[in-house]
């Protein structure tokens, strides 16, 4: 398993080995005792798995604000992906910064977002599978967003060449400017 630190602090990359041969591959996408040994004790409550149909697709930038704050370890279980989360601890230094990677089935990478991010994501292929862990279960009513293109933040998204698909909620979420943020740098969930 590789482990890579990020530009922000506590957002890691994870590729997990994969042991191939004629028949396809073997993989451990989550071994809590070997993360453990790489001091990461998340304890994870619950899997999600969502299915995006059309290349284009924009899911966030959505986060759970404290006391149900989420961990999330994500994975591409088919297709591609472009995986973003973006700093909102209010007293980081990164605060507003953010990181992209693109997830899929054949990289194997999964992205560890910690409490404290906005997450979200956007397909590159159809028929996309997004599988993550969280830390929580899901709780609407502490549930946020922020506007997936908010120039504050400027995240690079690769979808010059189609038009982005958004959730009514998504398509009205607001800029991190004038955001009130409910963490504060080096909370956890």
């Amino acid at each position: 398993m590789q482990i890579e630190d990020t530009s922000l602090a506590g957002l890691l990359v994870i590729t997990p080995s994969r042991f191939g041969d004629h028949r396809g591959f073997f993989s451990e996408s989550y071994n809590r005792n070997l993360l453990a040994d790489h001091g990461i004790t998340i304890d994870f409550i619950q899997d999600n798995h969502s299915l995006s149909r059309t290349r284009g697709t924009v899911r966030g930038l959505h986060f759970q604000a404290p006391p149900r704050a989420q961990d999330k370890l994500v994975r591409c279980g088919r297709g591609a992906l472009f995986d973003v989360a973006v700093d909102i601890r209010k007293s980081s230094p990164s605060y507003g910064q953010w990181f992209g990677t693109e997830l899929s089935f054949e990289n194997g990478k999964q992205m560890l977002v910690p409490a404290g991010f906005a997450h979200g994501f956007v397909t590159l292929e159809p028929d996309t599978e997004i599988i993550y862990k969280c830390s929580d279960t899901y709780a609407p009513d502490t549930e946020g967003a922020l506007r997936w293109d908010d120039p504050d933040i400027g995240i690079a998204w690769p979808i010059a060449d189609f038009d982005p698909i958004l959730s009514d909620k998504d398509s009205v979420a607001s800029g991190i400017a004038g955001f009130a943020s409910p963490f504060t740098s080096g909370e956890t969930a």
